[in-house]
């Protein structure tokens, strides 16, 4: 922006907005920009608004009232256990500082900008923008769908196993990721297990190092699949024996055979959700295996397009917004 345009008013600036014949592009590129914009009040005002009616975060009372404010929060205190609290208290969010730069910092969330890239776009230290992501992505990926109906597909996919950031390694440092000691899936790489059926809905679990096993499957699955689940899987014994214990419906393919479709019978859904996350997960180049799942939940809401709007991104950290049904693909 030149020093002419720096000069102008807000009604100035405007006007000379109107005046220009603006392109399909630049008209998108304006309504991106301008949804950047944030007043330093309006995190505040959504943290109040989303926690409006919410009992005591400490003994659930609904008897509470008034007690002044402070760092800009409306404080509370519980008729019955006497405690006080505001609208962040129990909350991944509570104590973290700097909450004008909040939005703007979930907009690069959205947009999954690397730590530094985030730090220097919303104008903070990148320790803050490593912990704010911490904070914000796991609060805002705690909820899954509840259940997964009708035909659910199943598959796992593996991560060469990371201690990115640790001071204390437990094996020789491996020269920018490396490769495995051994080859095939050993205990070298971290499974993440993906069930989704064909609505959308998907369920992601990190299930440890190494194949993953039946006491996993049971772990992860048998809480979330209804009772008349046709589960799909690829041929190995593990699924095979899963289903059979858990008494649930299966079909597998045959992919040692070449048979990748059978019909309805496929698993091109969830293997495209593999695709998509360890394309987009090149960016961060390497996670380390404690934030995996994190990183996983974190694609799972991008690709199912649930939370829009960097203020959807706020109280679904806060656990003061409650996911809707994802979109059917």
């Amino acid at each position: 922006m030149g020093d002419g345009m720096a000069d102008l008013t807000f009604e100035q600036l405007t006007q000379c907005v109107g005046k220009q014949a603006l392109t399909a592009t630049e008209v998108a590129q304006l309504r991106a920009w301008s949804a950047t914009i944030h007043h330093p009040g309006e995190c505040l005002d959504l943290l109040e608004q989303g926690a409006a009616g919410r009992g005591c975060p400490h003994c659930a009372s609904l008897r509470v009232h008034r007690c002044g404010h402070a760092s800009g929060l409306q404080r509370y205190r519980c008729l019955g256990c006497r405690r006080s609290y505001n609208a962040l208290t129990g909350t991944p969010l509570a104590r973290l500082r700097k909450r004008e730069h909040w939005l703007a910092y979930l907009q690069c969330v959205r947009d999954s900008f690397s730590v530094r890239a985030a730090a220097a776009a919303v104008g903070v230290h990148r320790t803050t923008s490593f912990r704010w992501r911490h904070r914000f992505v796991p609060g805002a990926t705690r909820e899954r769908p509840a259940t997964l109906a009708g035909l659910v597909e199943v598959d796992e996919t593996y991560v060469l196993e990371s201690q990115k950031g640790s001071r204390h390694l437990n094996r020789p440092a491996r020269h920018r990721g490396g490769e495995a000691a051994q080859p095939g899936i050993s205990r070298a790489f971290d499974c993440l297990l993906v069930a989704r059926d064909r609505t959308g809905a998907t369920c992601d679990f990190h299930t440890g190092r190494g194949p993953v096993r039946v006491v996993q499957l049971k772990t992860c699955l048998c809480g979330v699949l209804a009772p008349d689940v046709l589960l799909v899987s690829d041929g190995a014994q593990v699924y095979r024996r899963f289903a059979r214990e858990a008494g649930v419906s299966h079909s597998y393919v045959n992919l040692r055979a070449g048979v990748r479709v059978g019909g309805a019978i496929h698993l091109q859904n969830v293997d495209g959700w593999h695709s998509r996350f360890k394309n987009w997960v090149i960016r961060f180049r390497g996670v380390a295996s404690r934030y995996l799942a994190n990183y996983a939940g974190w694609q799972r809401l991008l690709d199912a397009r649930q939370l829009i709007t960097p203020a959807q991104w706020l109280l679904s950290a806060a656990k003061l917004y409650r996911l809707a049904p994802a979109p059917p693909d």
